[in-house]
């Protein structure tokens, strides 16, 4: 099986999972730059990527199943199935803005975000025009210098919301880790992948 690892903390953190489920490869706890690992006896190759790539290695079959954030799936939708949720990396996608200041809903509302699809839904589902300006960096920056009215973002602590006078509006909806699958790999590797998903099951349910 082809795993898409997320490179940094929650990578480490999933692949420490899948060691225990038994599917070990030592050679990527050495200390090297190399992206891909593999240990035939395991039948298992993991490879490192970019978080926001995962599903589309998944997606494109590069990868068998990999783990990707929630927020990365409500946004882009790929065509993978979510296996499971792995309940790593929790926190919330929010609308957040400055304190003690209201949004009119006689005027368009400005969003920044780097989730414009996610912000789009939510929104439309609430019947609200919205200009969507799209960032790539400190979101939280947009409100305090007027670029935006609120912000669509993830939020784990709050602690930047709070050290920027910025407040929580509304929570969108709960992020974590989830296992996907390719489609076709699923149903031509459904034993392997279905067997990986249970040991898996059987850590994560462990108190």
């Amino acid at each position: 099986m082809n795993v898409a690892l997320p490179k940094g903390r929650l990578g480490e953190q999933v692949y420490s999972l899948l060691e225990r489920a038994g599917y070990p490869c030592p050679s990527i706890r050495e200390e090297n730059r190399k992206l891909v690992f593999e240990n035939q006896s395991a039948g298992v190759r993991y490879f490192w990527v970019k978080p926001s790539d995962v599903a589309i290695y998944v997606e494109r079959a590069a990868a068998d199943i990999g783990i990707a954030g929630r927020d990365i799936l409500l946004e882009y939708r790929p065509e993978v199935y979510e296996l499971a949720d792995l309940g790593m990396g929790r926190c919330r996608m929010c609308v957040a803005g400055r304190k003690g200041t209201r949004e009119s809903r006689d005027q368009t509302l400005r969003v920044a975000t780097k989730f414009p699809n996610i912000a789009k839904r939510y929104y439309s589902a609430q019947s609200r025009d919205i200009d969507i300006i799209k960032l790539h960096g400190s979101i939280e920056l947009a409100p305090l210098l007027g670029l935006s009215d609120v912000i669509v973002d993830i939020v784990e602590t709050g602690k930047t919301l709070l050290e920027n006078d910025l407040e929580i509006r509304n929570t969108i909806v709960p992020i974590s880790a989830r296992l996907i699958a390719n489609k076709v790999s699923y149903k031509f590797k459904h034993e392997e992948i279905t067997r990986l998903c249970q040991q898996v099951d059987l850590l994560c349910s462990k108190p």
